[in-house]
């Protein structure tokens, strides 16, 4: 079993779920249950699959969940950009929040990669 939490990839996923959740914070009301749920759920979803990869009994599994974690990373990336034309965000923070976001996502695929190997 490892410890997730010594992940840096794990750590700055939880920085961007809370970015994410201050940044939606600000969205109209009515995309409550819609783009901001959605969102939101995305981004928690990273850092909740590298943490449950954490405690799988193989390589292979972790890889699995790393995977999952990576594929909610490209979601939330998605959702960010129609934020960004919707005009819920500027540009300007729609490009740092991008930033976080490909740094992660460089993290996990380098991460899966090393498992293969």
């Amino acid at each position: 079993m490892r410890n997730f939490k010594e992940y840096l990839v794990w750590q700055k996923s939880m920085e961007l779920t809370v970015v994410i959740y201050d940044v939606t914070n600000k969205f109209p009301s009515e995309e409550k249950f819609g783009l901001i749920s959605q969102i939101r759920r995305a981004a928690v979803s990273i850092p909740s699959n590298i943490a449950e990869g954490a405690g799988a009994s193989t390589q292979k599994h972790f890889g699995e969940y790393l995977q999952r974690g990576l594929g909610s990373a490209f979601e939330v990336e998605t959702q960010l950009l129609l934020s960004k034309r919707l005009n819920y965000i500027s540009e300007d923070v729609a490009n740092k929040i991008i930033e976080q976001i490909a740094e992660v996502q460089k993290m996990l695929a380098s991460l899966i990669k090393m498992l293969k190997e």
